[in-house]
């Protein structure tokens, strides 16, 4: 046996001494390692041997694989560092060769509008929060003041996922699921986000849009704390020059409420709504309108970016054309 093991062992080391490409190692492994192998065809005798005469064979029989196991390896490995070198060898490096320009990306415009709203608001004391896209009704609508038949709702056409679920139309849930949270305490917030509205697409009109809202509650909250706010958000949005005007209006969550407009040199524009919160809501949500206030604000994202830097179609901020995006590479 041990002879037949030798000759299987001395056929394997020359076989493998001819190999040049490594598909030629997993033939041979077959051949030598594999169930037809002639190592494996001697597992047959284990039935014809004693206890013993079967370990002897089956420490025989493994030593003899392992063997040649570590012969394939090796001869694999001088094949593969063989084919590198040959590689290396033809490949060269002129490093003289002008080196290749790649085109580096920049944030988009509502990007870096968002991150500035942001760090300006973070500078004030203001906390960012965030809350769910697909909303449910209680928050999108009930707790701000806008019952199951109220005529308000008509003004924001939704899209309802079912009776009770809807993609939120504004980032107004994020500020009541705040307050429940603070359970009476003051806060002081702002809410980025993407909200949803069955708009047409159109120049000034979109289906999906950014929107930041701001909420702060406390006691001596006034209508002046909430001008002042406003006119430094202009201020630093659009310049130190700018002035804004405020006109009554009316919202279901905001009494009183406001249409804030900024003067762009030629008349004014509206810019965004704002108001004092509601007392309702503020009960709704856990606090005492007779011993604090608060106020509140709703800005698009999309109609400050295009005031301030003069675009005529909000499409242009979705459709992803280069040639537009890349006007505003270095831009702040």
């Amino acid at each position: 046996m041990e002879e037949k093991v030798k000759k299987i062992i001395k056929e394997a080391e020359e076989k493998i001494a001819l190999i040049k490409e490594v598909i030629e190692i997993n033939e041979l492994k077959s051949r030598f390692l594999g169930k037809k192998s002639e190592l494996f065809s001697l597992t047959a005798l284990f039935r014809t041997l004693d206890s013993e005469k079967k370990k002897e064979l089956g420490i025989l029989i493994n030593k003899t694989k392992a063997k040649i196991e570590a012969l394939i390896e090796v001869k694999r490995e001088e094949i593969l560092a063989r084919i590198m070198a040959e590689k290396l060898a033809k490949e060269s490096l002129d490093v003289t060769l002008p080196g290749v320009m790649f085109n580096s990306g920049s944030k988009h415009l509502l990007t870096k509008v968002i991150e500035d709203f942001e760090d300006f608001f973070i500078g004030l004391g203001y906390e960012i929060k965030d809350g769910p896209e697909v909303e449910s009704d209680y928050y999108n609508f009930e707790m701000l003041n806008l019952d199951k038949d109220h005529p308000a709702r008509n003004m924001q056409d939704t899209f309802y996922v079912d009776v009770n679920q809807l993609l939120r139309t504004h980032t107004s849930p994020v500020q009541v699921r705040t307050m429940e949270k603070a359970e009476g305490k003051p806060i002081q917030i702002i809410c980025p986000g993407k909200v949803y509205r069955r708009d047409e697409d159109d120049q000034y009109h979109s289906h999906q849009f950014m929107q930041i809202e701001g909420l702060v509650i406390g006691e001596g909250i006034n209508m002046t704390h909430l001008k002042g706010t406003l006119l430094a958000i202009t201020k630093h949005f659009f310049g130190e020059d700018k002035e804004i005007r405020l006109r009554p209006s009316y919202f279901p969550f905001t009494e009183p409420s406001v249409e804030v407009d900024v003067f762009d040199g030629e008349g004014y524009v509206e810019l965004l709504g704002a108001g004092m919160v509601h007392p309702k809501v503020l009960q709704m949500s856990g606090y005492n309108p007779e011993v604090v206030t608060g106020f509140a604000f709703g800005i698009g994202l999309e109609r400050l970016v295009m005031i301030k830097y003069g675009l005529d179609d909000i499409r242009h901020l979705y459709t992803n054309d280069l040639r537009f995006l890349n006007q505003f590479k270095g831009v702040k």
